[in-house]
């Protein structure tokens, strides 16, 4: 007992038992590094030799991995996949801007506002449920056909159109989510203060709803950014479409491959930085500074 007391009131015996405490802690979380390598290394190889081993390998080789193919059609594809981030980029900014004025309008209080609460939950119901390329079909062959003076008669325009549909109900969710996650007392003391509610929604619970919704809208725009492929269904030349083309013209599908290599070099930046997001407000969390 005096032993340990005496290395409690010694400064340089307990900065040494830190050290020692610290280096234990990494050598553990090294060997448990190296374990989780090897065995993915492991697993790996029984995938790769399982595969590779099949009867059918020689053929699925020749006609989804064939380098020949594949490099072949990556300039198209590559040239087809801009229109791609062309949709993304203009509907990501109509559908954070309608999305918010339905999420607002879900949330507005009292009985005079009912009429326009249920025409936004009706309106995130029929988004949600009604699948995404029925809407783009009906509205790239449907709108076009009515042949009305000043209406576009772009099947891209249109496809667009639809994506913005689709994914305000969507994303007008999380908004929601986000400004009912906002504590009421909030609300009672920016009102306390002065503010109107209008104020206080604007002021106040918006900037720390949309704060902590933030990772959540970026998994949205990653599905948004893979469902561009979908304006092809209308023969928009775009990646997936002109990767159809490149797979029809060889009978191969090495063409698919350049096209998911290329959305996934897209989508994979937004994933990373989606999850930098989450951990840093875990950590803050744990921290307990909020999301302020």
């Amino acid at each position: 007992m005096a032993r340990e007391g005496d290395r409690r009131a010694d400064p340089e015996v307990a900065r040494r038992s830190r050290l020692l405490e610290g280096l234990r802690l990494e050598g553990e979380g090294a060997r448990g590094v190296a374990i989780a390598l090897l065995s993915s290394l492991v697993l790996a190889g029984i995938i790769v030799v399982a595969v590779t081993q099949s009867a059918g390998w020689p053929e699925v080789r020749r006609t989804f991995f064939d380098w020949g193919d594949i490099s072949s059609s990556f300039p198209d594809i590559a040239r087809a996949v801009v229109l791609n981030v062309k949709i993304f980029l203009v509907c990501e900014v109509f559908i954070l801007v309608l999305a918010l004025v339905i999420a607002v309008l879900r949330s507005l209080p009292g009985p005079v506002f009912f009429p326009l609460r249920a025409l936004a939950v009706i309106y995130t119901d029929l988004a949600r449920g009604v699948p995404t390329i029925l809407v783009i079909a009906l509205l790239g062959f449907g709108a076009p056909a009515l042949q009305l003076t000043g209406v576009p008669s772009s099947r891209v325009f249109w496809a667009g159109v639809g994506l913005i549909l689709i994914y305000s109900g969507y994303v007008a969710e999380v908004y929601r989510a986000g400004i009912e996650s906002v504590h009421p007392s909030q609300e009672a003391a920016a009102r306390s203060l002065g503010l109107s509610r209008l104020q206080a929604l604007r002021h106040v619970i918006l900037p720390q709803a949309i704060r902590r919704v933030i990772p959540p809208l970026l998994n949205d725009f990653i599905g948004l950014q893979k469902d561009t492929a979908l304006v092809g269904t209308l023969g928009v030349i775009e990646a997936f479409n002109q990767s159809q083309i490149d797979s029809n013209a060889t009978f191969t599908y090495g063409a698919y491959l350049a096209a998911a290599a290329l959305f996934v070099a897209i989508t994979i930046p937004l994933a990373r930085l989606t999850d930098w997001l989450i951990a840093r407000d875990r950590r803050r969390h744990q921290a307990g500074g909020g999301f302020a």
